[in-house]
């Protein structure tokens, strides 16, 4: 099983500097290169200080100059927001810069705050149904003078300018959780990103098994790769992972209440919760996220991901946003590089 790291920028406060919020990425970036990591993953974001990434190609052509041998993945564009032949472009030329290091990840996206502002009227239905269409619309632009028909595209015969440094062209991925989704995937030769965001492994058990199936029904594709996104902590001991455990527990609340989008947003900052808030939450807690996640000492994250590699996954994402401070991050980081990827060499 092979390691990630899954990065954003991450402001909290009307306080932290963007710019050196991107220079700590850029440091948590070049750790991951030179500790052996197989990728860097970032995605697409918009209007959210909570995770900055309005285009993960400007982030990933930076980095690719910064580093030497991680490959590097949108994890994910949104199919919705993108014109077949912009993404198709766009991609290839993050290809050619990069030296043939583009792994593209493409979804649907999540948040409806985006959905208002940029294709207003948009749900998640009609999302999950442009998603379909742009993937062999790009595979078609790749390949050359591709003509398209579909009910939210049409163009005529076009090919991708310029054309990618990967042939046929660079590996996609989609990010799935229904069995429809694996099966699109499958059916497409894309590889597949699942997360199971704050639910235990019982979930990420489930994931694989809805893989395996959307494998064991086209068997004439070769199998894809799959990978599972996790929020990680490496503790240096049982109290460190309890406050990690708080700390996570922390974003999984704004991660909700930006998901639900009613709560006021002033600058790109969404109006902060309150201690009574996050403690009354119906099925977050610290205690949840100490359990589910990848937190805890090296010892016990070897062992949680043993299970992982066993069940089949070919990739493991450290999902590093937390809400922690930089110091804190790379701390993580810089244990899970030496205390926990060497047992998995």
């Amino acid at each position: 099983m092979k390691f990630s790291l899954f990065v954003h920028m991450e402001r909290l406060t009307p306080g932290q500097s963007q710019r050196q919020l991107y220079e700590e990425m850029l440091q948590l970036c070049a750790m991951a290169d030179e500790g052996g990591m197989h990728a860097i993953w970032t995605g697409e974001h918009h209007g959210m200080n909570f995770t900055i990434a309005p285009n993960p190609f400007i982030n990933l052509v930076d980095i690719a100059r910064r580093t030497r041998n991680v490959r590097l993945g949108t994890g994910t564009v949104i199919a919705p927001f993108w014109h077949p032949i912009r993404l198709a472009g766009e991609a290839a030329m993050t290809d050619i810069v990069t030296d043939g290091r583009l792994e593209l990840g493409i979804a649907r996206g999540a948040y409806t705050y985006e959905y208002e502002r940029l294709c207003p009227g948009l749900d998640a239905w009609t999302a999950g149904q442009r998603l379909r269409e742009l993937i062999p619309a790009i595979q078609g632009l790749w390949a050359g003078d591709y003509a398209h028909a579909g009910e939210h595209w049409q163009f005529p015969a076009t090919t991708s300018a310029p054309l990618p440094m990967q042939q046929p062209h660079p590996p996609i991925w989609v990010a799935a959780r229904d069995p429809s989704s694996h099966a699109f995937a499958v059916a497409n030769g894309c590889n597949v990103q699942v997360t199971p965001l704050f639910q235990g492994d019982e979930e990420v058990e489930s994931l694989m098994q809805r893989f395996n199936t959307a494998c064991a029904e086209h068997p004439a594709v070769p199998r894809p790769k799959i990978m599972v996104l996790r929020h990680t902590y490496v503790a240096d001991s049982e109290a460190d992972a309890q406050q990690g455990a708080d700390e996570i527990n922390r974003f999984y609340n704004y991660f909700g209440a930006w998901f639900k989008n009613e709560r006021p947003v002033s600058q790109g900052l969404v109006a902060p919760l309150s201690e009574e808030e996050i403690a009354a939450h119906p099925f977050l807690s610290p205690e949840t996220m100490r359990r589910n996640n990848i937190i805890g000492e090296a010892g016990e994250v070897v062992e949680r991901l043993k299970h992982y590699e066993a069940l089949g996954y070919d990739e493991f994402a450290f999902w590093i946003d937390s809400g922690m401070t930089f110091g804190r991050k790379r701390a993580s980081l810089e244990r899970f590089l030496h205390n926990v990827m060497p047992h998995f060499a």
